[in-house]
């Protein structure tokens, strides 16, 4: 019989953006840049948050690689990378699956 080690994946990228999405104004911000193209003005108007804490966001979801940036005159737009998010969606699927196949499985790895 063969044992089966456990063996935790490094998965920073899936990790950081997991934990920036964790915070609800950060994922507020996230869903209004799926959309389009804003700078701070237009978040701090959808939101209704200070600019010094949509700033703060805004380097955290820079950091993690979630948004970049885009200077237009005096002002700095932001837009959304999908890849982070796409590779987090596919860690969580494969999570998922493995899930589901380890939920349809009636034997239980038997205790020491």
């Amino acid at each position: 019989m063969r044992l089966l080690m456990y063996q935790p994946m490094v998965i920073s990228v899936e990790n950081d953006v997991l934990r920036v999405l964790g915070d609800p104004l950060r994922a507020r911000i996230v869903e209004l840049l799926a959309a389009e193209a804003l700078c701070v003005c237009h978040l701090i108007e959808e939101t209704g948050a200070r600019q010094t804490n949509i700033s703060n966001h805004l380097r955290v979801l820079r950091q993690a690689g979630l948004v970049d940036t885009e200077p237009c005159g005096r002002f700095i737009y932001y837009r959304l990378n999908p890849e982070p998010l796409r590779a987090a969606s596919a860690r969580l699927a494969g999570l998922a699956a493995a899930a589901g196949s380890a939920r349809a499985q009636t034997r239980k790895r038997p205790c020491p």
